[in-house]
């Protein structure tokens, strides 16, 4: 599964849910917390069933955001969601959904300090399929502000303990709250993407192609990967160069991941 761009649609927007799956994002997230207002959170929850089969239908994958204190209630509803995103994910919370829904992969969102402290332990739980950081909760409990420079290390210290246990990992290294500024938000991207995210969510269609584009292997990589794996082939053992560079099994390993994700 890809996971490139994850778009967020209000599950309570009937208009948005019906052209979402036109948006050409890897995922459309259902979103059952933030978006909707608590007392229409009843009624969304009532067609949410009908809003994923909408938004999927042309192959996209739907996650639904569920609401912390009403989880079991959320989880029940998203009935045919290839996953949930997991609002103030703790190991707790985690084991106790795992067990409700045990055959649901989760996305964890780490939104407070005392979780990014045990995001190790979160990410290593077996129906955990992903991280990511709710950076504007995130920012809160800190007291601090969610910009760039503050958001940037408690995002890697997520996605390092995602990669450490083979999990996605999903982000900017901003927040998706800013949705206007496009140019800051592809520049955001090829940052992640250098750093090894694997894709990131946002609140706007207009973000989808450019998140598909940074998150995707350029032509050149392909080339480039393509002509590693000839070489290794070719080779068998031992390290060989291309363009002036050597080439081991790192890097071998590298190239073999470029194609995977084409």
């Amino acid at each position: 599964m890809r996971l490139r761009s994850l778009l967020y649609v209000p599950a309570d927007n009937e208009r948005f849910i019906a052209r979402a799956h036109e948006r050409g994002a890897d995922a459309i997230i259902l979103d059952l917390e933030d978006s909707v207002r608590p007392e229409h959170r009843d009624a969304a929850r009532k067609t949410l069933a009908t809003a994923i089969r909408s938004a999927g239908q042309d192959g996209a994958g739907v996650l639904v955001r569920i609401n912390a204190e009403t989880a079991r209630e959320d989880a029940a509803a998203a009935i045919g969601a290839d996953g949930l995103y997991v609002p103030k994910a703790s190991r707790a919370s985690i084991d106790a959904l795992a067990r409700e829904v045990p055959d649901v992969p989760l996305f964890a969102l780490i939104e407070d300090p005392l979780a990014l402290l045990d995001v190790a332990a979160i990410a290593a739980h077996p129906a955990v399929a992903g991280l990511a950081a709710g950076g504007e909760d995130l920012a809160t409990a800190l007291g601090a502000v969610p910009d760039p420079d503050v958001l940037r290390t408690p995002k890697l210290l997520i996605h390092y303990a995602a990669k450490a246990h083979g999990k996605f990992s999903l982000g900017l290294f901003r927040s998706i709250a800013d949705y206007t500024d496009l140019p800051a938000i592809e520049e955001a991207a090829k940052d992640a993407r250098r750093n090894g995210f694997d894709g990131a969510s946002c609140v706007h269609p207009s973000a989808v192609p450019i998140l598909n584009t940074a998150f995707a292997p350029t032509p050149e990589e392909i080339d480039w990967a393509n002509r590693v794996l000839a070489a290794a082939e070719a080779n068998q053992a031992g390290a060989f160069t291309i363009d002036g560079r050597m080439i081991d099994a790192p890097i071998v390993a590298r190239a073999r991941s470029i194609l995977s994700k084409t």
